[in-house]
C-alpha cells in the first residue's frame, strides 16, 4: 500500500489483540507508530514486540493532558503526526438497567474519547501538508443486540462523528473513515469464550456469511488501507470488515422458503 512507509501513526486501544494488530501491521509497512493504551503492561510487550519503530504511551482518552501528552510522545519520539486509529473502547453496559454514570463513562471513552483525539492530531497533521483517521465503528451500530444500549448507541455515534469529521478537516487535507469490524477474535471474544476459538467460531458461523470470526490481522489490513494513499478519494465512509454480517437479514443463512412451503 502506498503512501504509509516513514509516516507516524498513533493506535489508542494498542495494548488490545485488535490495536496490536493494526499497530504491527502498519510498522510491517514502514510506519512508525504510538501505542496509546492504559494497559501499560500489554502496551509495554507489544512496544517491545515490535521494535524500536513503536513506542508505548500510557493514555487514557478520556484525560485531556494525557491526550496531548500522546501527541507530545510521538512528535518527540517520532517528529509528528500523520495518522490516527481510534481503536480504544469501553464494552461496559448494563442495557436497560445502565446508569447515567455508565452512560456518560461509555460515551466518554467512545466517543468524546476518539473526538478528543482528533482534535489534539489535528494541527499536526495539517502542519505536515494531511493526514488520515480511521475510526473504529462495529456491526453493532446498525443492528438491535438485546441487553445491550450504550455500546451500539456508542458506535452509531461514531458513525456520524466520522461523516462530520470528514467533512470540517477536508479542508486540512485529512480524510477521515470508520472501519465496522463483525465478530472478531479480540480481547473481549476470547474472555467470553474462555479463550476457545472454535467455540466462538461455531457460534460466530450462524450471523456470518463466511462462517467464521474474523481475525485481528484482516481487520488491520482495511484500517491500513483506508490510511494509505491507496485509499485517497476516501473520506466520509464507514468500511465494512464483517464477514458478510452486514449482508444478512433475519433468515440469516436457513433456507426460509422451503419452511413454507412445508
Amino acid at each position: 500500500m502506498k503512501g504509509i512507509e516513514g509516516k507516524v501513526a498513533i493506535v489508542t486501544g494498542g495494548a488490545t489483540m485488535i490495536g496490536e494488530a493494526v499497530a504491527a501491521d502498519l510498522v510491517r509497512r514502514g510506519a512508525r507508530v504510538v501505542i496509546a493504551d492504559i494497559n501499560a503492561e500489554n502496551g509495554h510487550k507489544v512496544a517491545q514486540g515490535l521494535g524500536p519503530s513503536a513506542l508505548f504511551q500510557t493514555t487514557d482518552i478520556t484525560d485531556d493532558a494525557q491526550v496531548a501528552g500522546c501527541v507530545e510522545a510521538a512528535i518527540g519520539r517520532f517528529g509528528g503526526v500523520d495518522f490516527l486509529v481510534n481503536c480504544a473502547c469501553s464494552y461496559v453496559d448494563n442495557g436497560a438497567a445502565s446508569t447515567r454514570n455508565e452512560w456518560l463513562a461509555s460515551f466518554d471513552v467512545n466517543v468524546v474519547g476518539a473526538a478528543m483525539m482528533m482534535q489534539a492530531c489535528r494541527p499536526e497533521m495539517a502542519g505536515r501538508g494531511g493526514g488520515a483517521v480511521v475510526n473504529f465503528s462495529s456491526i453493532s451500530a446498525a443492528a438491535a443486540q438485546t441487553g445491550r444500549w450504550l455500546y451500539p448507541v456508542g458506535k452509531a455515534a461514531i458513525v456520524q462523528l466520522t461523516r462530520n469529521a470528514a467533512l470540517d478537516l477536508a479542508s486540512d487535507r485529512i480524510r477521515v473513515n470508520a472501519v465496522a469490524p463483525g465478530w472478531t477474535w479480540s480481547s473481549a471474544i476470547a474472555a467470553l469464550s474462555d479463550n476457545d476459538k472454535a467455540k466462538a467460531d461455531r457460534v460466530a458461523a450462524d450471523y456470518h456469511v463466511l462462517g467464521r470470526l474474523g481475525l485481528p490481522e484482516e481487520v488491520a489490513q482495511v484500517v491500513s488501507f483506508l490510511l494509505s494513499d491507496n485509499a485517497s478519494f476516501v473520506t466520509g465512509a464507514e468500511y465494512a470488515c464483517d464477514g458478510g454480517y452486514g449482508a444478512l437479514g433475519p433468515e440469516a443463512a436457513q433456507a426460509a422458503i422451503p419452511r413454507l412451503a412445508g
